[in-house]
């Protein structure tokens, strides 16, 4: 077996040209988040640190490196919407990570049109293949392992509405591939798309 491996401890520095966690916890999907403010103004922010963590209520989670719009709007009116980011629109996602004034619609920044959720007040991204409309359940801020709090947070919803573009149900199944998610894969600009799945099934207990 290999044994060759370059080690480190993060908190003395990685030693190489850049930073590899992101491409080793990788490909993570994006989580693109509208929230509104308490003044009804639209945010819309993609979010790489972002999972599903549940099923039996399905449970969403993205994690914020700072106390941005996207946190503080959700702490204030308890909502937000998570569209699917697909490669046909990875450009406009990519126009919406652009640092703006709070208050920017960011959904009209890229030319993005809106589509009314069903259960929650902000709206989703109406090209997206799928949307989870969420309601918060916790915001956390973090701590590292002496106990410091961190400028991150990871805010958990609970998805209660599910839209899906009918040309993505085959059969009645959710055709990922067809769809062609991206995830980010690290460094300054990497992404995958998913445009193929293979099967396994689980072993019989």
């Amino acid at each position: 077996m290999p044994t060759d491996t370059h080690f480190y401890d993060p908190r003395q520095g990685h030693g190489l040209p850049h930073d590899p966690f992101k491409a080793i916890v990788a490909p993570r999907p994006i989580g693109w988040i509208t929230s509104m403010d308490r003044q009804g103004r639209v945010n819309l922010a993609p979010y790489s640190f972002f999972n599903a963590f549940t099923a039996r209520p399905p449970i969403v989670a993205y994690g914020s490196e700072g106390y941005k719009d996207s946190v503080r709007n959700v702490e204030e009116t308890g909502e937000f919407v998570c569209s699917i980011v697909t490669r046909e629109l990875a450009e406009a996602m990519n126009e919406t990570c652009r640092a703006v004034a709070p208050g920017v619609n960011e959904m009209e920044l890229a030319g993005l049109d809106a589509a009314a959720s069903t259960q929650v007040k902000p709206p989703r991204v109406a090209a997206a293949p799928a949307a989870l409309e969420c309601k918060l359940l916790q915001i956390l801020r973090l701590k590292d392992v002496d106990g410091r709090e961190l400028e991150s947070h990871i805010v958990i919803g609970q998805v209660v509405g599910v839209h899906i573009r009918r040309e993505f149900l085959k059969d009645g199944i959710y055709d990922t591939a067809a769809s062609r998610p991206i995830a980010r894969c690290g460094y300054r600009g990497d992404y995958a798309e998913v445009t193929s799945l293979f099967e396994m099934i689980r072993p019989a207990d």
